[in-house]
């Protein structure tokens, strides 16, 4: 059996593109062990396979290429093992990333299908509410490009990432301006989150208690008249508010194009 096989053939064998080993060749991680001086053909033999498969483990571990043929370069044991618990180690951190993005997505299906099965908007009503961890951040918002700018610097001073608060973005009016029927200026952005090692000094808590609440169709546009439907109601009861007003919109024009499929909740902390 021939021990010389053209670049296509090497290709073909190892599930890869010319293109691939052509690169290897300029970067001196494999080089073939024969060019023809007259067309520029590469040919490579058996023992170079062994090689190539080395080269595709480490990259299946995520290596990159410069790894690669620093070990292939300077071959050691103590150095292969260094290399592979250094990959482990990033593997977790990985691994631990995509388990709190996970439980994101949990969180917010959960979210919306509860949505989904809510039958009763616009009728206060009152609920116990277990204590909430946050990332807060306090700055006067009246605008939608005021709470893209906020939640982006939220974002960034507790080192979080988009995807790690998947719907759990929230805002809050000053117990002050709500009791002078002021609805259109957020005092504060926060996000909610089950990590318990986001470190941050915005990281704060909602508190453990009963909340005022209220679901209706809509966005903060349609807020004032279901602030004032809490407002009575909190009033008729005698109830006291004990805290800033908590607002979040649950589903939006960026999940459904439908407006009749919009749900936001409104949550007061009272006490009787």
């Amino acid at each position: 059996m021939k021990n010389r096989f053209s670049i296509g053939e090497m290709a073909k064998l190892h599930n890869t593109t010319i293109k691939t080993l052509r690169y290897y060749d300029e970067i001196d991680l494999l080089k073939p062990v024969h060019t023809d001086s007259n067309n520029g053909y590469r040919y490579y033999s058996t023992e170079q396979f062994e090689q190539v498969n080395t080269i595709n483990y480490l990259k299946e571990l995520g290596f990159s290429l410069k790894e690669i043929k620093r070990h292939l370069d300077h071959r050691d044991i103590n150095g292969f093992l260094h290399l592979l618990e250094e990959q482990q180690r990033l593997t977790e951190v990985k691994i631990k990333e995509l388990e709190q993005i996970n439980r994101r997505f949990q969180h917010r299906i959960k979210d919306i299908k509860l949505a989904q099965e809510i039958k009763e908007l616009e009728v206060p009503f009152i609920k116990e509410i277990k204590e909430r961890k946050i990332v807060r951040l306090m700055e006067k918002i009246s605008s939608e490009p005021q709470l893209e700018v906020s939640l982006r610097q939220l974002e960034n001073s507790s080192n979080m990432n988009s995807s790690i608060f998947i719907g759990g973005v929230g805002l809050t009016i000053s117990i002050r301006d709500l009791l002078n029927n002021k609805f259109n200026e957020y005092n504060s952005i926060f996000i909610l989150v089950e990590e318990d090692d986001i470190q941050s000094p915005l990281v704060t808590t909602l508190p453990e208690g009963k909340y005022a609440c209220i679901y209706y169709n809509g966005n903060h546009n349609n807020s004032p008249v279901q602030y004032k439907s809490l407002l009575n109601c909190i009033k008729d009861n005698g109830f006291q508010i004990i805290g800033d007003t908590i607002e979040r919109t649950i589903i939006d024009h960026y999940i459904s194009e439908r407006k009749e499929d919009y749900l936001t909740e409104i949550q007061i902390p009272i006490k009787c």
